[in-house]
C-alpha cells in the first residue's frame, strides 16, 4: 500500500499514516510519533485501541443494536469511531470538527470515508466551529465524542466549564458525552474533568483500566456523562450522583470490557474525585505529557 508523506501542522508536529504489521489491512494515524488512532479497513468495527473500544462500547448501548444515531465527534483523528458508527449503525448523521486541516486531508487520501456514509467534517478550532454549528443541530445529538488532543496533550481551553457548556444545547433529551481524559500520578486532570462534568451534568461514571485509575501508570480514563443540571457553575458544590434513570446500562458497560476494567459512579467517583474543583477558563491546564516510554513501539 502506497501512502501519502507525512505532513506539518499547524502546531508544528509531523504527521502521517503507516500500515500496521500485526493487523493486515490496518493504518496507525502518528503525530509526532505519538499513536493517534488506529482504524481496520477491512473492518471498522473492529476497535483497536482499549479506551476507543470503552467508547464503542458506549455507542453501543445508546440505542438498540443496528439503529442510526446522530453523533457529534470533536476532534477527528482517522475518523476510526465515525467509521465504527458508519459500520456499526449504518446510516446514522454524524459530524466531525477537526482543528488541523492538513490533517484531515492525510487521512483521507490513505483511507478515504465510505461514499455512503453521511459524516461531515469541519475543519477548526473546537469551541470556535462549535458556536457556529447550524441552529437545527441543537437539541439533536445522541452522543457527543471528545477526543481533542494536540500531540500527546489535551489542551487546556478544551477541558473547562465553559467549554462543556458549548455542548449540553446540542444533546438530545438522554444524549451522552463521552469524553476520552489522560492521565497519570494522583490523576489530577482527571479528577478535575470528572468536578467539571458533574457541575453540568447530573450523571458521570469514569471507566479505565484499574492500574490507571488508581495513578500507578499513565493511561487513558472514559469518561460518561448525562443528564443536564442548571447552567453555570453552581453546581460545583453538589456530590457527583448517577442518575440511574439516565445510564441505567451502565453495569453492562463494564461488563463489555475490555478487561481488566473498573468502573466509578457515585459515592466511589465522589471519593475519588474528592477536593477536585470544576475547571474553569481561567484555572484550565493542558493534560501532563506521558513519558516518552508510554508511547515506545520498539
Amino acid at each position: 500500500m502506497r501512502l501519502p508523506a507525512p505532513v506539518e501542522l499547524s502546531s508544528g508536529l509531523t504527521a502521517e499514516m503507516e500500515e500496521d504489521r500485526w493487523v493486515p489491512g490496518s493504518l496507525q494515524l502518528l503525530v509526532d510519533g505519538t499513536p493517534q488512532s488506529h482504524v481496520n479497513l477491512r473492518d471498522p468495527s473492529e476497535l483497536f485501541f482499549e479506551y476507543v473500544r470503552r467508547i464503542g462500547h458506549v455507542i453501543d448501548l445508546i440505542a438498540e443494536p443496528g439503529r442510526p444515531v446522530s453523533a457529534l465527534h470533536l476532534g477527528g483523528g482517522a475518523f476510526t469511531l465515525p467509521r465504527y458508527i458508519e459500520a456499526t449503525r449504518p446510516g446514522s448523521r454524524q459530524q466531525v470538527i477537526e482543528l488541523e486541516g492538513a490533517l484531515v486531508d492525510l487521512v483521507r487520501e490513505a483511507a478515504p470515508l465510505p461514499q455512503r456514509a453521511s459524516i461531515r467534517v469541519r475543519r477548526g478550532d473546537a469551541r470556535e466551529v462549535l458556536a457556529r454549528l447550524p441552529e437545527g443541530m441543537r437539541g439533536a445529538m445522541d452522543v457527543v465524542v471528545v477526543d481533542i488532543f494536540a500531540g500527546a496533550r489535551t489542551p487546556a481551553h478544551v477541558s473547562s466549564v465553559e467549554f462543556y457548556e458549548l455542548i449540553r444545547p446540542f444533546l438530545a433529551p438522554g444524549g451522552v458525552v463521552v469524553v476520552n481524559a489522560a492521565d497519570g500520578k494522583g490523576q489530577p486532570f482527571v479528577r478535575g474533568q470528572i468536578a467539571t462534568l458533574s457541575a453540568l451534568f447530573s450523571s458521570v461514571a469514569a471507566i479505565a483500566e484499574p492500574q490507571v485509575l488508581k495513578g500507578r501508570r499513565f493511561g487513558n480514563v472514559v469518561l460518561v456523562a448525562s443528564g443536564a443540571r442548571s447552567p453555570g457553575v453552581e453546581g460545583a458544590g453538589r456530590s457527583v450522583s448517577t442518575d440511574p434513570d439516565r445510564l441505567d446500562w451502565l453495569p453492562r458497560l463494564l461488563a463489555g470490557g475490555p478487561h481488566p476494567a473498573r468502573m466509578l459512579v457515585g459515592r466511589e467517583l465522589e471519593d475519588f474525585a474528592r477536593g477536585a474543583k470544576p475547571v474553569t477558563d481561567a484555572t484550565a491546564v493542558d493534560s501532563p505529557l506521558p513519558a516518552k516510554e508510554f508511547f515506545d513501539r520498539g
